[in-house]
C-alpha cells in the first residue's frame, strides 16, 4: 500500500500554512510533509496535527540563505557552527511531533571554493546529524537538486549521491528521491526507482518538464505509481508540485491513480 502524503510548502499556498492542514484532510490526506516548519511553533503544528489526524512525516534541516539564494549550510566550509544550532532546532521539532524523516540538504558549492572540501564539509555534518537523528529514531535523507532550477547544488544525480552514502557509511542514511528533479537531470524515472530502492527513503513527485500536477507533462505516473504499489518500498511518496491552477482543483490524478490502487 502506497503512502500518500502531500506537501504543505508547494500546495495550498493560497492560505497561510497553519490553514493548510485543515485543506489536507478536506482532500483525504492522512500524511502531511513541511519543507520548512519553523514559522510556526511546535504547539501550533501539533495542535493541527491532532485536530485533523494527521501524520507530519518529513521535514528539511535549516538551510540558512540556501532558498534566498545563498550557498547554506550543510556543505560550506565555516559554517559549522551554524549547522550544529540548525541540526538542534531540528531536533526539538521532529522529536516532539515525531516525525519520521529529516532531508538535509547539501547546498551549493560557493564561487570562491573548491569543490572538494565542500564535499568533505557536507559528508562531515551528515556524519554528525545521522547520529543525532538516529538516537531519536529519524531517519536522515539527503536529496538530489537538479543544477538547471539550483546551479552549483552539490549534489545533483544519484552517482553523487552514492558517493556522499559511501563517505558517511551509516544504514540510517537514505536518499530522497525526487521525480522532478531526477526528470531534470535525464534519469529515466520507473527505471532510477527500480535500480536504486534499497537506498531511497523517502519519494516526492511532479510532473516534468513545469513541476505541476500529474497528467500535466511527460511522465507517466501510471507506471510509476502501479510498480510501486507492487514493490517492496515501504516508505512515504509525497506530492511535491506547483499547481497549474488553484490548489484544490489539481488532485484529478488523485482520483485516477489512486483511489482504485490504494
Amino acid at each position: 500500500m502506497i503512502q500518500l502524503a502531500v506537501n504543505l510548502s508547494m500546495i495550498f499556498t493560497e492560505v497561510p500554512l497553519i490553514e493548510r492542514f485543515a485543506l489536507a484532510r478536506k482532500h483525504g490526506f492522512d500524511h502531511v510533509e513541511i519543507q520548512f516548519p519553523y514559522e510556526l511553533s511546535i504547539e501550533q503544528i501539533r495542535e493541527q496535527l491532532e485536530r485533523y489526524r494527521l501524520n507530519l512525516c518529513l521535514i528539511n534541516l535549516p538551510v540558512g540563505d540556501l532558498m534566498q539564494g545563498g550557498v547554506g549550510l550543510a556543505g560550506i566550509p565555516g559554517r559549522e557552527r551554524e549547522f550544529y544550532q540548525a541540526l538542534q532546532l531540528c531536533l526539538r521539532y521532529a522529536s516532539m511531533l515525531h516525525v519520521p524523516n529529516v532531508n538535509i540538504l547539501a547546498g551549493k558549492q560557493p564561487l570562491d571554493a573548491d569543490l572538494l572540501p565542500c564535499l568533505k564539509t557536507f559528508a562531515s555534518n551528515l556524519k554528525l546529524a545521522t547520529h543525532a537523528l538516529s538516537d531519536y529514531h529519524i531517519q536522515p535523507l539527503i536529496e538530489m537538486i537538479n543544477g538547471t532550477d539550483m546551479p552549483r547544488f552539490l549534489i545533483q544525480n544519484i552517482a553523487q549521491a552514492q558517493d556522499i552514502l559511501e563517505a558517511v557509511r551509516h544504514p540510517a542514511l537514505k536518499l530522497q528521491f525526487d521525480c522532478y528533479h531526477m526528470a531534470m537531470m535525464g534519469e529515466d524515472i520507473l527505471e532510477s526507482l527500480q535500480e536504486n530502492m534499497t537506498q531511497i527513503g523517502h519519494i516526492q513527485f511532479a510532473d516534468f518538464p513545469n513541476r505541476h500536477e500529474p497528467n500535466t507533462g511527460d511522465l507517466n505516473y501510471n507506471r510509476i505509481f502501479e510498480w510501486l504499489k507492487h514493490s517492496n518500498y515501504t516508505g512515504f511518496t509525497s506530492a511535491e508540485y506547483r499547481p497549474s491552477g488553484h490548489s484544490e482543483y489539481s488532485f484529478a490524478w488523485k482520483q485516477q491513480f489512486f483511489d482504485h490502487i490504494e
